[in-house]
């Protein structure tokens, strides 16, 4: 029997899923597509140990996302809205919401904005102008 996976490594898995949905959501590849179902088979295996209602979660959830991303379904909006609200890495769901054409994620981008600009130019020399 095989140990359990460790929380560093099932997360790593699950932000390759996170990933591989966005490729596909940009690339509409089936190529892309299976690969976001090869990585969801790998959650559900290691995800064995809980209910048996999760076995299949994250390839049920796959298909109904690829599903969405396509347009298909009368909630393919709800689908991806909610998928995109469980992405907790800020720019990961900020370029799948853009990916899927979903608007309106402002508490994301001014988030990722204050993080880049925090002490830019704290403890640079000063420049001195040059002259020519």
């Amino acid at each position: 029997m095989s140990s359990p996976p460790s929380s560093d490594g099932h997360h790593r898995l699950l932000r390759a899923w996170q990933l591989a949905l966005l490729r596909f959501a940009v690339t509409l590849d089936d190529g892309d597509r299976l690969n976001v179902a090869a990585l969801a088979g790998e959650l559900d295996r290691l995800d064995r140990r809980h209910a048996d209602d999760s076995l299949h979660f994250f390839r049920r959830s796959s298909s109904r996302l690829c599903a969405a991303i396509r347009g298909e379904g009368k909630s393919a909006r709800e689908v991806l809205d909610l998928f995109c609200g469980e992405i907790d890495e800020p720019r990961l769901r900020l370029a799948f919401s853009s990916a899927v054409g979903i608007v309106g994620s402002g508490p994301v981008s001014s988030a990722v904005r204050s993080k880049r600009n925090r002490d830019l130019f704290r403890g640079l020399p000063t420049r001195r102008t040059a002259s020519l």
